[in-house]
């Protein structure tokens, strides 16, 4: 049955209505997961012999030390972007086929994504180097399994609280509290992830405690699986009361203010929009990030980091654009919707979420005033230029979105579009192109007056930009309604 259900996997992927688009999907899919497969392996040989003769350090040892960071990591990975396929799934429940072989089917499927193996590439290769170099073959096997089997348990912890944000929100504290403590050195939590983790090469019989859990878990993910498996109870859409709110000053201006009104009632009910605000709000400590590299010292990386930090909501909600609105997107077409009172309220909003992350963005004049003039060239040339080529690129933006469920799945085939990627180049490299070169030959001063002139030469002529921009998403409507009609 397993066999079959692979077929019908199979014959799906190349029956579909865009297989074109789905193998260069799936090529550019293979070649990052063949690059990713590269650096694991070699990571895992310059691990071992950079700590064994450079450090002169135990390899096993150090790098049990650190196994506490890539589990949480992981599990972190799989909770953000790893889902279960219900999807494909539903089909069989109306079919003669056993429940518990369509569980089964379920649970083994969430093993097969990449997020779940990738990272044995870099544990097999570590294991196989250690044996070469003279570690015990019990040792190093029971230390492979242990630490495995792992990682393989996030798929079902995954599973399990995968629709608990208050559990998701509470293990982010704990986990936050824990690298706190680990960082200022008040708990030693890597001398006990060491403890823990050299336990399985020192002590093999410790790989019985992860086999255990496995199956422990396993067991406990199938009955939590099969006990809601039904069309109409685990696998349906989630309920609520329905309320009526309503910001009513908005409503004086007219339909741009309605339009406003729906977003902001949008972004506070679902699911989708509820993360892209905590997305944005993470956008903001993006540049701390990036103060561990020397690059952020350079010019050009300096005014990157300033577009992110100032433009976290406007690049995950603008982009996606229509597709917030895809389940009542045809409705919408068969009634008079001016069209660029539409796109002029997502444009509004996306600005006011700018400035306000403008002024929240102040704490970097901490690092120095330079930087945090440059950031608010950034938010200028973001209000001005950036949110219009983000509407612009939303046009091309083909992906069904389901407010009602947590967006994990990056990389969708309609969301794939030569045209969007070329609209990087104003986006992003202009200004930083712009002002690493004005800032290299005339001075900072220059460099950030330069960036905020094209933003507001951007919001002077934006009338002009718009009609290009409308003229675009009509050229594009029926491609887009088609796309959001289609639910393969």
């Amino acid at each position: 049955m397993f066999f079959k259900f692979l077929r019908l996997e199979f014959k799906s992927f190349f029956r579909g209505t865009s297989l074109g688009i789905n193998l260069a999907m799936k090529i550019f899919r293979f070649i990052g997961i063949l690059y990713f497969m590269g650096c694991l392996v070699g990571g895992a040989f310059i691990a071992f012999f950079y700590i064994k003769e450079e450090m002169h350090e135990d390899p096993l040892k150090i790098v049990s030390k650190f196994l506490i960071i890539a589990w949480a990591a992981d599990l972190i990975f799989k909770y953000m972007l790893q889902e279960m396929p219900t999807q494909n799934i539903k089909p069989f429940l109306t079919l003669n086929i056993r429940k518990k072989m369509v569980v089964s089917y379920t649970l083994v499927k969430t093993f097969f994504t990449p997020l779940s193996w990738l990272n044995s590439f870099f544990f097999i290769t570590f294991s196989a180097i250690a044996l070469f170099n003279g570690y015990g073959f019990v040792g190093v096997v029971s230390w492979l399994i242990g630490v495995s089997l792992l990682f393989y348990i996030n798929n079902f912890i995954n599973i399990l609280f995968n629709d608990k944000e208050t559990v998701a929100i509470v293990v982010g504290c704990i986990f936050a509290a824990i690298a706190g403590l680990a960082y200022y050195n008040i708990v030693p939590v890597f001398s006990y992830s060491e403890k823990f983790f050299f336990n399985f090469y020192e002590r093999p019989y410790f790989a019985v405690i992860s086999i255990l859990l496995f199956i422990t878990l396993w067991k406990t993910s199938f009955n939590y699986i099969h006990k809601a498996f039904y069309l109409d109870e685990g696998l349906e859409a989630k309920k609520t009361i329905g309320k009526t709110e309503n910001i009513a000053f908005l409503n004086k201006y007219g339909a741009i203010g309605t339009f406003i009104n729906n977003d902001i009632k949008m972004l506070r009910r679902n699911k989708v929009t509820k993360g892209i605000l905590l997305g944005s709000f993470l956008f903001l400590f993006y540049g701390m990030l990036m103060f561990s590299s020397p690059l952020y010292k350079t010019p050009a990386m300096t005014m990157f980091m300033g577009l992110f930090v100032t433009g976290g909501f406007q690049f995950m909600f603008g982009q996606r654009v229509p597709a917030f609105d895809s389940s009542y997107y045809p409705l919408m077409m068969t009634s008079n919707v001016p069209y660029k009172e539409y796109l002029k309220a997502k444009w509004w909003l996306m600005n006011i979420m700018t400035a306000v992350s403008v002024v929240l963005a102040v704490g970097y004049a901490y690092f120095g005033w330079e930087m945090y003039v440059t950031f608010f060239a950034a938010g200028i040339y973001n209000i001005g230029v950036n949110s219009q080529f983000t509407l612009w690129a939303g046009a091309f933006n083909k992906t069904q979105i389901d407010l009602n469920a947590k967006e994990k799945r990056f990389g969708q085939k309609n969301s794939f579009n030569l045209k969007a990627l070329l609209l990087l180049i104003p986006k992003m490299f202009l200004p930083m192109a712009v002002f690493g070169g004005v800032q290299h030959f005339f001075g900072i001063e220059a460099g950030v007056v330069s960036v905020a002139i094209m933003g507001l030469a951007g919001f002077l002529f934006r009338e002009k930009i718009f009609d290009i921009i409308v003229k675009h998403y009509k050229v594009e409507k029926y491609s887009t309604l088609e796309a959001f009609k289609n639910k393969d």
